[in-house]
């Protein structure tokens, strides 16, 4: 009995060993997790930074070689593109001009509409209305560009040449509306979590104070949210300056430059999509010109997103 009863606690002392080396195995695996981990969030964010790098070196080396024929001045004041004639010009004022109208046409649609709904999801939808409505509205984002396009070329312009009996068959006021409609969503989405974020107290204290919903809504949630809502306006434009299918589909390819928007236009993005699709050799002044346009796309947007970072800053509200 005395050597039985001796043997139990040399066995419960082997157990105790035992879970002690696997806690410390197990700390040591832990460890090693944690010093690894930080290692692999900084390559991840150095791999995006070197494909940003990337992506502007491409660019700019071959928007250098498109400067070494064609003049900087006359690229940029020329208001004629005639990439494949016999005496090419290369001027993009057509294709500026292109961007920023449908682009304007596409913020004139969709930013009334976008912050009204936006409004009222936040201000005055009940919560089993928002839960309904703003999914709905939001089904509109996961529609492919490509049926915008077809919906642009196949309905709305022929409902437009009826209303507008000069309008072309193609031309830049259709995928401009199109476009409109679509960053509809975007910029009623942002907006909404903008407004909502507001601190309630801030709209409880205006309604005790007599404020109508409606003035609590213009002169304090507004005002409030204007960094939000800004954003998403320049969110909104970004979308409509860097879209592709609904321009290339509904605006033609005519390189015009003109204020009429009843006319066949071609923007930056249509006009890279033309380039790249076409029989352009490598090495020729045409397909340099693809990058020299690839370039000041990027540069527009950049410029027009540190400008609005400059004025969300300016308008923020902080509490």
């Amino acid at each position: 009995m005395l050597n039985i009863n001796s043997n139990v606690p040399q066995k419960n002392d082997v157990r105790i060993r035992e879970l002690i080396e696997e806690k410390r195995q197990s700390r040591n695996f832990k460890g090693i997790v944690e010093k690894l981990i930080p290692s692999f969030l900084l390559v991840i964010a150095t791999l995006s930074i070197l494909t940003t790098a990337g992506i502007v070196y491409t660019l700019l080396s071959e928007t250098v070689q498109f400067f070494k024929r064609v003049p900087f001045l006359d690229f940029f004041t020329g208001t004629a593109l005639k990439p494949l004639s016999q005496t090419p010009e290369f001027g993009i004022l057509p294709l500026l001009m292109g961007t920023i109208t449908s682009s304007l046409i596409a913020m004139v649609v969709a930013g009334p509409i976008g912050l009204m709904a936006a409004i009222y999801l936040s201000q005055y939808a009940s919560e089993r209305v928002r839960k309904v409505f703003k999914p709905l509205l939001e089904i509109l984002a996961g529609i492919p560009t490509i049926v915008y396009g077809f919906f642009a070329f196949t309905f709305v312009t022929p409902l437009l040449r009826t209303l507008i009996p000069g309008l072309e068959a193609t031309n830049i006021l259709s995928p401009g509306i199109v476009m409109g409609v679509m960053i509809i969503p975007m910029i009623a989405s942002l907006s909404e979590d903008a407004m909502s974020s507001v601190p309630s107290s801030i709209r409880e204290g205006a309604l005790a104070l007599g404020s109508t919903k409606l003035e609590v809504t213009k002169k304090v949630i507004i005002p409030a949210a204007l960094s939000g809502i800004i954003a998403s306006f320049v969110l909104g434009i970004s979308r409509a300056i860097g879209e592709t299918m609904i321009v290339t589909i509904a605006s033609g390819s005519t390189k015009n430059f003109t204020f009429d928007i009843t006319q066949s236009m071609q923007t930056m993005t249509a006009y890279i999509v033309e380039v790249t699709g076409g029989d352009a050799p490598a090495g020729s002044t045409v397909y340099y010109s693809l990058y020299a346009v690839a370039m000041t796309l990027f540069i527009f947007t950049l410029l027009m997103n540190i400008g609005a970072r400059k004025i969300s800053r300016k308008f923020r509200e902080e509490y």
